[in-house]
């Protein structure tokens, strides 16, 4: 089980404001005030008594589970929609190389899912993560593009085709 302190601070004070000569001086809190805040002591929220207070949170099944805590992993097909698409593009540089989102307009409106495309490209790429990421989220690696290319086609090399293979058959 992870523990977080949950210990906060904020420090200030109040002090009456004897610098503005020029402005009027209001005697109703509506109108304005005289005091303003400036920094200076320590002051604690919370226990007062000098305890320490920690915050215990349970992520997942057994306590630190990026999957059950739903950080990672545990999304599944439609949890992925067209800004995903172009979050992925950004992130992996394809906009860079490409030069325009050209490539990615075109295999989003081909009516293709979305996690499909983050397939095609995390394949393409290399990234093994992504594309683990993708097939546990139930990503097709058979789905084609307009050019008849499967994920499995797109792949950078014969690692990734058999990464792919083999983590779908493990899967299934």
């Amino acid at each position: 089980m992870a523990s977080i302190p949950c210990t906060f601070q904020i420090p200030f004070t109040s002090k009456p404001v004897n610098s503005l000569p020029s402005l009027p001086k209001l005697s109703s809190k509506f109108l304005g005030s005289q005091k303003t805040l400036s920094w200076s002591r320590p002051s604690r929220i919370g226990p007062s008594n000098g305890s320490r207070t920690h915050c215990w949170f349970k992520f997942g099944k057994n306590g630190v589970d990026a999957e059950g805590a739903g950080i990672y992993g545990s999304q599944g097909r439609d949890d992925f929609d067209r800004d995903d698409v172009e979050q992925y593009f950004n992130y992996m540089g394809m906009l860079a190389v490409e030069g325009s989102y050209d490539k990615m307009e075109a295999l989003l409106n081909q009516n293709i899912h979305p996690v499909d495309i983050l397939l095609m490209l995390a394949a393409s790429e290399g990234d093994k993560p992504k594309i683990e990421e993708l097939l546990r989220a139930g990503a097709k690696y058979d789905v084609k593009d307009a050019d008849g290319r499967t994920a499995l086609e797109r792949a950078v090399n014969e690692e990734i085709k058999d990464f792919i293979l083999g983590f779908s058959v493990q899967k299934a």
